[in-house]
């Protein structure tokens, strides 16, 4: 019985030593006994097969293990600008409390202690990444952040990098709601925008749609448990008073993670459109000027509201739901005005152009994701649907001295999109890692444009020749692989994906059908080598696909007044674009990039003009062959005492060509632009930053344009524990807009796009509890398809 009970005893022991369970805990300060939030720390166990543990610092420098088993640790402490510091072993049998005072980096006495801070811009093989998370830029919206990028114009016309205006945005990786870049632009706010990414080279992973960059806008991932949230309001001048709401709570206890936001925004601007043409008459010989003014106020009421849920079943397993509703509205009225003189007449074209546009989106987002130390499974699934109710009528006005009869458009549109996606990634060991996924999407589209003309009483008949209701059903499914690999002071990413697309467009009108089936391999691939310890060098290729758009496939007839119009082309064919980029990094910051891109079949918005009605019209067409060469250096300002930023020079080299038109079509011109972007702390804690950009001008598809600029300023301070953040905008100072011209064929004009002058906007947010919860950042399965939806309000 005595033997017994020793070795129950034991047994018992053993048990508890197996099953001990115990905490470590405690809080890292500064020499002045300050908190340091964000420090790493890493717990690390003698056990050879036992894997590290680490976290993060709160915001108040505190630290806490939960449920670390007996056993022997050592704890490292490391932190940017301090020295790492190091515990030596310890055993843990019981809870234990350490706390840890780091030094400064650079700290010396009676001398100004200098701490290391992130670069505002780094570059990798694939992509540029501009850092917002630890600088002082102040921004407003989303505008205003990728303003920042280098290299990137933001104009009326949309935006522009390297002489590349066909450019998709991503926010976490996912296409917004928002389905014009105008709107986007103006209604994101920036509080939360942690990074951009101008990613160049996309990998296997993403689609191949697109033959221009991609702009990923990454949000601050929440790290704070407990319920937060913030409200903001702003105000402004553009075109008129401005201002807009917003507001959003979420909350992280225990396994569940939910979230809310809701917004409101009234913003104000104007496009104006100058055209003066020079037309002959084919019956007189005779040049007639046709000198077009149009003026365009834009004040579009924008709606929204989301929601999430996330619940971590373990720690590996994890389910989530989000949903989101947009509504815009948009009613203006656009005038026009075009004189038209010969040598013996004056005539005058003057109408105006009545919108009345609304637009409700909606989409839920269910996923399932799995994640342990080496592997990780995402099953994402989307739907999306968009409703446009559009209508416009064309009506001639006081001072019109031309016959016209007053139209009316009823322009409605539906688009459903089903999307499902899986993606999986294995690491092999620390320097090899593989990822495999596939994608299959299921879109339908309903466009249904409905002409009406008015007659003698008054009334407005419905023209069935001149309507058509075009449908499109789209499926596409796609494979990729890809690998990443390590080796000394090599670094290799390589991938390839298959992508098979089978889209059906019916015209009622026509009652024809048009099938396009595609099945292509996508390649990309990536190698790095690091030449010095602050040296480096990158290559990389890529090769994409772009498909239209699905509105430019409806073979619609769209008059924006008497004279100009836009038709849409079912025969589209998809464009196909090779990249090659070498860059030159130095701290891994962008210093000296070379790259080029060769696109066949390019989507061209061509101007053709109809000499005996003089109307002038745009369609996109496919032209035989785009090439585009880009050159750039860069630098950061860090060298001029309390400066932040970077200032760098790109020249880009653009040409587009084809042998198909009658004439054949040759453009070619070289550009050189020149980017600032400057931080500078004032008195009194306030930040100040600079932001602009010269360029001589380049090539918007015909049109060469001239020289444009633009400067902005921003002035920001926090209050109440930071907490309150007032931001004061000054942008487009100078601003000279869209100058150019167009000389192809038998068209002769000037063309100047111009907007808004100087937009002020006062910006006030408050902050309050944890200031970010935990949040998953993942990639929405329809980006690529909701990037093809392009409606403008």
């Amino acid at each position: 019985m005595k033997l017994f009970k020793q070795l129950l005893f034991f047994f018992l022991i053993s048990v508890y030593n197996l099953s001990a369970q115990f905490s470590i805990n405690g809080k890292i300060t500064d020499k002045q006994n300050q908190p340091l939030p964000f420090a790493n720390v890493i717990l690390l166990s003698n056990e050879k097969e036992a894997l590290p543990k680490g976290m993060v610092s709160d915001d108040n420098g505190n630290y806490i293990f939960e449920k670390v088993k007996k056993g022997t640790y050592t704890i490292e402490i490391s932190m940017l600008g301090f020295k790492t510091k190091n515990l030596k072993a310890f055993e843990l049998n019981s809870n234990r409390t350490f706390n840890f005072t780091l030094e400064e980096e650079n700290e010396s006495l009676d001398e100004v202690v200098i701490k290391s801070k992130r670069p505002v811009i780094r570059q990798t093989a694939e992509k540029l990444v501009l850092d917002l998370e630890k600088s002082e830029m102040l921004n407003s919206n989303l505008q205003d952040v990728v303003k920042r990028v280098p290299g990137v114009i933001v104009t009326n016309n949309g935006i522009n990098f390297a002489g590349r205006s066909d450019i998709r945005i991503l926010i976490n990786g996912k296409t917004t709601d928002y389905m014009d870049v105008e709107t986007l632009l103006q209604n994101l706010p920036a509080d939360n925008i942690a990074k951009v990414e101008l990613i160049e080279q996309p990998g296997a992973e993403f689609d191949a749609e697109g033959s221009g960059p991609i702009i990923n806008i990454i949000l601050k991932k929440n790290v704070r448990l407990g319920t937060h949230g913030s409200v903001g309001v702003w105000v402004g001048e553009d075109e008129g008073i401005e201002y807009g709401a917003n507001a959003s709570i979420a909350s992280y206890k225990n396994k569940l993670n939910w979230q809310l936001s809701t917004g409101y925004s009234a913003p104000t601007w104007r496009n104006d459109l100058f055209i003066n043409r020079r037309v002959v008459d084919p019956g007189t010989n005779e040049t007639v000027t046709y000198d077009q003014a149009t003026i365009e106020p834009f004040d579009p009421k924008n709606t929204w509201l989301s929601g999430s849920i996330d619940y971590y079943i373990n720690d590996k397993n994890t389910i989530g739901f989000s949903t989101r509703y947009n509504n815009t509205m948009s009613d203006r009225v656009g005038s026009s005005n075009t004189e038209v003189r010969s040598t013996t007449n004056i005539e005058r074209f003057v109408t105006e152009n009545s919108f009345d546009r609304e637009r409700n989106t909606f989409s839920i987002n269910p996923y399932y994701e799995f994640k342990s130390d080496n592997d990780k499974f995402i099953l994402d699934f989307n739907y999306v649907n968009f409703v446009n109710e559009n209508t416009n009528t064309i009506d001639a006005v006081n001072g019109n001295t031309v016959p016209f009869v007053n139209q009316r458009y009823l322009q409605d549109g539906k688009y459903t999109i089903r999307t499902i996606k899986a993606d999986y990634n294995k690491n092999i060991t620390d320097d090899f890692k593989v990822s495999f996924g596939s994608k299959f999407s299921d879109v339908d589209t309903d466009s249904d444009l409905k002409l009406f003309t008015q007659n003698t009483n008054g009334n407005f008949d419905f023209q069935a020749d001149d309507s058509n209701r075009f449908i499109i059903d789209e499926r596409i499914f796609a494979l990729y692989t890809k690998v990443n690999y390590k080796w000394s002071d090599w670094s290799l990413s390589a991938g390839v994906r298959y992508e098979n697309s089978d889209t059906r467009g019916t015209s009622t009108s026509t009652d024809e059908t048009r099938t396009r089936i595609i099945s292509q391999l996508f390649p990309s691939a990536s190698l790095s080598k690091k030449l010095t310890e602050k040296l480096g060098a990158n290559v990389a290729y890529s090769y994409r696909i772009r498909r239209p758009n699905y509105n430019s496939l409806n073979s619609f007839v769209t008059l924006y007044d008497p004279l100009t119009s836009e038709v849409g082309n079912p025969a589209l064919k998809p464009a196909f674009t090779n990249n090659l980029q070498f860059n030159l990094t130095f701290d891994n910051q962008p210093f000296f990039t070379v790259s080029y891109s060769e696109t066949s079949d390019d989507l061209f918005l061509f101007i053709s003009q109809d000499d005996a009605t003089a109307q002038i019209s745009r369609t996109t067409i496919n032209l035989q062959d785009r090439q585009n060469w880009n050159f750039r250096l860069f630098g950061p300002l860090s060298f001029i005492e309390n400066l932040d930023g970077f200032t760098g020079f790109i020249v880009d080299y653009n040409k587009f060509e084809s042998n198909e038109l009658s004439p054949n079509l040759f453009l070619s011109k070289w550009n050189l632009g020149w980017y600032t972007q400057a931080s500078y702390k004032l008195p009194w804690d306030i930040n100040a930053e600079m932001s602009s950009y010269f360029g001589t001008g380049a090539l918007e598809g015909q049109i060469d344009a001239g020289w444009i600029g633009d400067l902005s300023f921003s002035f920001g301070k926090k209050f109440l524990d930071d907490k309150l953040k007032v931001n004061l905008g000054i942008n487009k100072v100078l601003n000279r807009g869209f100058v150019g011209t167009v000389n192809y064929d038998n068209i002769d004009a000037n063309i100047e796009s111009n907007g808004s002058r100087q937009n002020v906007q006062l910006r006030l947010t408050y902050s309050f509890g944890s200031r970010f919860g935990k949040k998953k950042a993942k990639r929405n399965a329809s980006e690529e398809e909701q990037n093809r939806i392009d409606n403008n309000n």
